[in-house]
């Protein structure tokens, strides 16, 4: 039996071509986990994506012959509960490494040696598995240069070929078995749209050959740049596993001037690994640094919505609102604000974008955000990010700043970054809520080591 999780695809999936290879078609199945349903951070626009990727792959499941069965509720008894009810005796799946996923392996591992019925994890969420980069002492890697060495010289393994229908002629597209758990997903993620993005396999294959063809040219050269829209997109993608992270990094290693993206992945990669030797990692802080957090509930808020009087920050939380994503250079420049200017405790950042992203990705979000806060693995904790600064490098004609800043649209730069007081006056844009050198000084003072 093959239990998809975060590898909706058919493509490169190991775990689905080890089920494969068994006797007769095996069941494949997507269990709607109800302890994650339940989390208040839940993003509806990550909701939507989910329902549309296992529509796309229940499509691609009945190419192959097969189609895909959604369950809801506890998730390792609802897989033990198809199991035995198909009488399976092998599962298998694609290995992770968050705390929740790690345990939710181990319980269905004990549980089904009970029935005799052996679990199997295989790789496919990274491009190098966690386990098997160490550095010389063991424990996982804690700073990226090191690793990202390693992770370049390591040899991958290979992209497992294309799955051929069973019986030798593919069956066409089946309806998603148990129907009413695939409504019930759907109904939670009414309220919302995604304009700028469709889930699944189909459209993420579309968008890395898209993107082969005309983005990676010049990614190094303006992937900081917001007003550009120049990165690849693929988060979400490699989120929920519609696309194989070591297909794109193979694709891409073929491309000159690839090493600028290769190493984006490899920051994944190396936060999975982070995750896998550190799972409080995702709650905790890696590093205690002695922060005195404040508790401004008014500052949070004005962050939040897009108000605080700083053009970049704000045009960056709107686009969060409004698409479920937020270009990278822009959710450091956020989450840099909020810890350093707002002295706010880097959790309530870390769970308000998992709220909104589309790509929410425990590792990814929850480390990146520790390392802008410093208690991360940034071997620089007193790093800071200006934002006035950083919109003026970044966005220097201000196109960004407009788009999501509609009161601002008008206004030329440089005066765009920090307009005048009577241009905030007349615009209705709001004053700075901190002075930035003042906020600094503060965080530094309240930060013991």
């Amino acid at each position: 039996m093959m239990v998809f999780t975060r590898d909706l695809r058919t493509s490169d999936n190991p775990a689905l071509v080890e089920a494969w290879k068994g006797i007769g078609k095996p069941t494949m199945l997507f269990v709607l986990d109800e302890k994650l349903l339940e989390r208040p951070n839940l993003s509806s626009k990550r909701l939507r994506f989910l329902s549309e990727a296992l529509h796309d792959l229940d499509r691609s499941l009945g190419l192959l012959g097969a189609s895909l069965v959604v369950r809801k509720g506890d998730w390792s008894s609802e897989v033990l509960v198809e199991a035995v009810a198909v009488g399976a005796s092998d599962i298998h799946v694609s290995d992770d490494f968050s705390a929740y996923a790690t345990s939710r392996f181990q319980r269905l591992e004990a549980e089904g040696v009970g029935r005799g019925i052996r679990v199997h994890r295989h790789p496919g969420v990274s491009v190098v598995p966690p386990d098997l980069l160490q550095p010389a002492g063991g424990g996982g890697y804690k700073v990226f240069t090191p690793y990202f060495r390693r992770w370049s010289s390591t040899q991958w393994r290979s992209v497992e070929l294309p799955l051929h229908p069973r019986g030798g002629s593919a069956q066409g597209p089946k309806e998603i078995k148990v129907i009413e758990n695939i409504q019930f997903l759907e109904a939670l993620a009414e309220s919302s749209s995604n304009d700028s993005i469709t889930g699944g396999e189909t459209a993420g294959q579309e968008r890395l050959s898209d993107w082969l063809d005309t983005g990676i040219e010049n990614y190094g050269l303006v992937r900081d740049r917001p007003e550009e829209d120049a990165t690849s997109r693929f988060s979400a993608y490699l989120h929920f596993g519609c696309l194989s992270p070591l297909e794109v990094a193979v694709a891409v290693s073929e491309q000159p001037d690839s090493e600028e993206f290769l190493r984006q992945l490899a920051w994944r990669d190396f936060f999975l690994q982070v995750l896998a030797h550190r799972p409080d990692a995702s709650f905790n802080n890696f590093r205690e640094r002695g922060n005195l957090w404040n508790q401004d509930s008014e500052s949070l808020h004005a962050w939040a919505t897009g108000m605080t009087g700083f053009p970049l920050v704000d045009a960056g939380m709107r686009q969060l609102e409004h698409e479920g994503f937020m270009h990278n250079r822009c959710r450091m420049v956020t989450a840099s604000f909020l810890v350093k200017d707002l002295n706010q405790d880097w959790r309530l950042g870390a769970n308000h974008f998992m709220r909104h992203l589309i790509d929410g990705d425990v590792a990814s979000n929850q480390l990146g955000w520790q390392w802008v806060a410093g208690t991360g693995t940034d071997t620089n904790p007193h790093r800071i990010l200006n934002p006035i600064r950083q919109s003026e490098r970044f966005d220097p004609k201000g196109a960004y700043i407009r788009r999501w800043i509609p009161e601002l649209a008008e206004v030329d730069s440089p005066e765009i970054h920090d307009p005048s007081p009577e241009v905030r006056q007349k615009s209705g844009y709001p004053d700075q809520i901190v002075d930035h050198h003042e906020a600094i000084a503060h965080h530094r003072a309240m930060r013991a080591t």
